[in-house]
């Protein structure tokens, strides 16, 4: 599904557009509620973490997902991530088979026994929180702080594929900003408020290929994401000069001519084109060595805490 996130989803009150689209969202509604008493099977043989979100794209799922599969290779366990197969998320795809050891099937039942099969002790999923089949040992749900619930309503009226009292279920909350010192309290105790045993790990972004660019030079911005505000963000508070943003749909196949105009309009403007690693893989062949990328890192407060929370969780239940 490529979209563009519409504006009124993160106004800080639902507009007349959300109160207008409510009636629809008493069918997610009724979504969630079957999911609540769908049988759903725990594979004793293997440990899973599920890295999700309750708010529709651009909270950093694919970003820590990784972050994870770094930070528990120590644990002397086989790791690997998981994805369901989806035609419309490719970039994801690649990204976590490039940087990761990475298992797809279209059903992640399928991917579970595959790890089984493998040897695999623990597989991290990206995404699958609304999952209908299959049970976690841990279960972390992904917030970007400047979006955080966005209006609070359910899709299509809002930015929520679940209520925010969904918290309840869930293990651990990340919350991702694009700056290091972001002040997460506010948000932090109505997550506490929902759920006083939750664990809350602030997170925030780093540029690891910062040093490959000339801050002096212009950069035109192209990026396919959940949440373009995101990237822009992250490179404005890293002094990148910008002088123009384009923005496509989450998940945007990029067309020969869509990118030949932005080359154009680079050379006119005698500017750099930059984009995020996520969309640079979609790039034709021929046209990547014209075109920039950042490569992120997402930094975890807390490792320590992190790393024995899951291990506390993936004990009790096996």
């Amino acid at each position: 599904m490529n979209f563009k996130k519409p504006k009124f989803w993160d106004y800080k009150k639902p507009n007349f557009i959300a109160y207008l689209l409510f009636p629809i969202t008493l069918l997610v509604t009724l979504n969630n509620l079957l999911l609540k008493i769908y049988p759903k099977k725990k594979f004793n043989k293997i440990k899973t973490i599920c890295v999700g979100n309750i708010y529709l794209g651009g909270t950093g799922k694919t970003p820590t997902t990784l972050k994870l599969f770094e930070l528990l290779k120590g644990l002397n366990l086989k790791i690997a991530t998981a994805k369901k197969n989806y035609s419309y998320q490719r970039d994801e795809e690649i990204l976590l088979k490039k940087k990761s050891n990475l298992i797809i099937s279209k059903k992640r039942s399928d991917i579970i026994a595959k790890a089984i099969k493998k040897g695999i002790d623990l597989v991290i999923f990206d995404d699958g929180l609304q999952e209908k089949k299959v049970d976690y040992d841990v279960k972390f749900v992904c917030f970007d702080c400047k979006s955080w619930i966005g209006n609070g309503f359910l899709i299509p009226s809002g930015p929520l594929r679940e209520k925010i009292k969904s918290l309840m279920k869930y293990d651990g909350v990340f919350l991702k900003s694009s700056i290091k010192d972001f002040n997460s309290t506010e948000i932090s105790s109505k997550i506490k408020n929902i759920n006083p045993e939750i664990e809350i790990f602030n997170s925030y972004v780093l540029i690891k290929n910062i040093n490959k660019f000339d801050l002096s030079d212009k950069f035109i911005i192209f990026s396919g994401i959940g949440n373009a505000s995101n990237f822009k963000e992250t490179l404005v508070n890293n002094n990148f000069n910008i002088t123009k943003e384009i923005i496509f749909p989450d998940h945007h196949e990029f067309k020969l001519e869509e990118i030949s105009k932005i080359l154009d309009l680079a050379k006119k403007e005698k500017a750099k084109i930059l984009t995020t690693e996520k969309d640079y893989v979609k790039i034709p062949k021929n046209l990547k060595d014209k075109i920039n990328y950042i490569e992120i890192d997402l930094e975890i407060e807390e490792n320590d805490k992190l790393i024995n929370l899951i291990k506390t969780k993936i004990n009790e239940t096996h």
